[in-house]
């Protein structure tokens, strides 16, 4: 009766683990999605917010910074924003940012009332040509991040059938921010068995910013739900040391064009040769599909353990594989010859780059699952 108490009580215990990861992973992602950090991006602190809150993090678990200085990474570009009230009427309506309309990113200031000239089912032109001003419908509106200003002003407007435009009245101002500060976030922890051979964690924390004083775009899925597993396995691995000397790199300027880890790479930040395997992580609030490993379609050794690991423990649906692509952090990386994954999950939500990407409707299905594909694999390398 005794030894059943016991196992109950340690089959408790493990529940409620895991259980608290999935409660502080989305006090992360509840907080990195939040009004106050803006889309952390590059309109009212919410970059530096969220870099402000990450440190803390790191620095309650004791991580070791990277730098002599701290955490911090400084490094610098410019970005096209549109920092103040933005507006659009279409046919004298008001229309709501974000939901009814974005701006194409490099987008110039315009302001006045056009008639407007139907170029074709998608496209809308003035009747003046010399008017530097685009109208474009499309099926999802889909936000970036621009590091210029072009020449025109493109209004992207959410299709809805039968509509016919034949006004459209906008006021906009941009600014393109010269030398933006970013801050990559570095911290390790040190391994028991070995610390000049490294294992690299990842995930960038930036997102897509605001458009105008009040629409902001959350990035729920991307990617604080990445930034929430990199600080769920800080937290892990603080009370559970590792073998190898671990890294934790959060990336700024992901979404501007992987500036962040270009800029971490191409500076030498540390010696490459002695990093062991990268794992980036990024879109990790799905997984109704399973999981794709970029990369995993070359790294064939490291891609059989992470499988063993799946299939000892009954965790994700399907590990899919693709090969190299330069779809997010890992990438110069793996140029620099780092072997590296990059893993995000499938399925689920289509929320992306807009601004219905929540924490409220974040699933996080497969999150405690990848959590242990991690840590399993950590323990196989």
């Amino acid at each position: 009766m005794r030894i059943l108490v016991f196992l109950a009580f340690l089959f408790v215990g493990s529940l409620s683990v895991y259980s608290q990861d999935s409660v502080y992973a989305r006090q992360v992602i509840k907080f990195l999605s939040s009004k106050h950090c803006f889309g952390r991006g590059y309109l009212h602190n919410g970059l530096s917010r969220a870099a402000s809150y990450i440190s803390k993090e790191l620095n309650v678990q004791q991580v070791i910074p990277l730098f002599s200085t701290g955490y911090y990474q400084p490094f610098y570009f410019n970005v096209n924003t549109f920092p103040n009230q933005v507006l659009v009427k279409v046919n004298g309506k008001k229309l709501e940012a974000g939901k009814d309309y974005i701006l194409s990113p490099e987008s110039r200031g315009l302001k006045g009332k056009f008639e407007l000239l139907k170029k074709d089912s998608l496209n809308y032109l003035p009747l003046d040509p010399s008017i530097p001003l685009k109208i474009s419908l499309k099926k999802k509106l889909t936000y970036s991040v621009s590091r210029q200003t072009g020449e025109y002003c493109e209004v992207q407007l959410l299709n809805k059938k039968n509509s016919q435009i034949q006004n459209v009245e906008v006021n906009i101002k941009n600014k393109l921010l010269l030398n933006f500060h970013n801050n990559n976030i570095c911290g390790y922890i040190n391994g028991i068995k070995n610390n000049d051979t490294m294992l690299v964690l990842s995930a960038h924390y930036d997102h897509l910013g605001g458009l105008g004083n009040k629409t902001y775009f959350p990035g729920a899925n991307d990617n604080a739900s990445g930034v929430s597993m990199l600080l769920n396995l800080i937290r892990y691995f603080h009370k559970n040391p590792p073998k190898y000397k671990t890294l934790f790199l959060f990336f700024a300027g992901e979404e501007a064009g992987l500036m962040g880890s270009n800029y971490f790479v191409e500076n030498k930040t540390i010696d490459l040769k002695k990093i062991k395997f990268l794992i980036n992580l990024d879109l990790l609030g799905t997984g109704d599909d399973g999981i794709m490993v970029v990369n995993g379609a070359i790294f064939d050794q490291q891609l059989n353990k992470l499988r063993q690991v799946n299939a000892e423990k009954n965790l994700v649906k399907e590990i899919k594989t693709r090969g190299k692509a330069q779809n997010s952090d890992h990438y110069w990386f793996t140029q620099a010859g780092v072997p590296s994954f990059f893993i995000y999950t499938l399925g689920g939500i289509t929320a992306y780059h807009d601004v219905y990407d929540i924490e409220k409707t974040l699933p996080l299905t497969d999150y405690n699952d990848i959590f242990k594909l991690i840590v399993g694999f950590e323990e196989k390398l």
